[in-house]
């Protein structure tokens, strides 16, 4: 058992907006386990991943004598992952406003969790794990939060873990954030085709499909990016 207080949390919604709820498993490092849950009429699933996560750690603020000040967070959300660790800082600097100027989606959960960090002095650990891949502790999470967005009944656990149900031990060795998935600009999105022996390039499908279509022998394929574009051509055997 570790020094630090283990936290499972996961948000589920249908329809997003829609109703929703949350699952939170507390494992203290005397291997006390408590399960927390709760639901929303109308919500989002992001806000629900954020609450799981807050109310864990309100629990945690409302004990009487907590056992430790570092906690490791285990969440599928790299929306709640990244928001704390990375983008949060900036948020602040501008007065909770993006890079538009616009006010912060989700700001009062944002706010409300960064305020019970700071109070408390709790010391997190982000891991990501991803969705539905078998780690019990996620998936026990997300039954109960998906149990609560159903508003179908579901007991919550409170005692040792010597008696638990899950194995929140098993964890993925790689709990590391995954790189961010590079955005595709529209000025570089870009329809291919080649036709009759000619190149063509055309910005929006609605041209390309006018001349591939029923055409015998037309390629044609979606390209983001330069390195796309040279691999096609070789493939298709065209030189420039």
């Amino acid at each position: 058992m570790t020094t630090s207080i283990r936290m499972f949390t996961d948000g589920a919604c249908s329809g997003n907006p829609g109703p929703g709820g949350w699952g939170t498993i507390l494992l203290s490092p005397t291997g006390r386990v408590k399960e927390l849950g709760g639901g929303a009429a109308h919500t989002t699933n992001n806000r629900m991943e954020m609450t799981a996560a807050l109310e864990g750690l309100k629990c945690l603020a409302a004990a009487q004598k907590v056992s430790s000040k570092q906690i490791s967070i285990y969440t599928d959300s790299t929306y709640l992952i990244r928001g704390m660790s990375q983008w949060i800082f900036g948020w602040i600097r501008n007065n909770w406003k993006n890079a538009e100027g616009k006010e912060i989606t989700n700001r009062d959960l944002w706010e409300a969790l960064r305020a019970i960090v700071d109070k408390h002095k709790f010391e997190i650990d982000w891991h990501y794990v991803r969705g539905h891949v078998g780690t019990p502790g996620n998936e026990r999470c997300d039954e109960i939060a998906v149990s609560f967005a159903k508003n179908t009944s579901i007991s919550l656990y409170d005692g040792p873990l010597s008696e638990y149900s899950e194995d929140l031990n098993r964890i993925p060795e790689d709990t590391k954030l995954p790189k961010p998935k590079e955005k595709v600009k529209p000025d570089l999105v870009m329809y291919l085709s080649y036709v009759g022996g000619t190149l063509y390039r055309d910005k929006d499908w609605k041209t390309c499909e006018s001349r591939v279509k029923g055409t015998t022998g037309a390629k044609f394929k979606k390209i983001t990016n330069p390195r796309e574009e040279a691999e096609l051509l070789a493939r298709w055997g065209v030189k420039e």
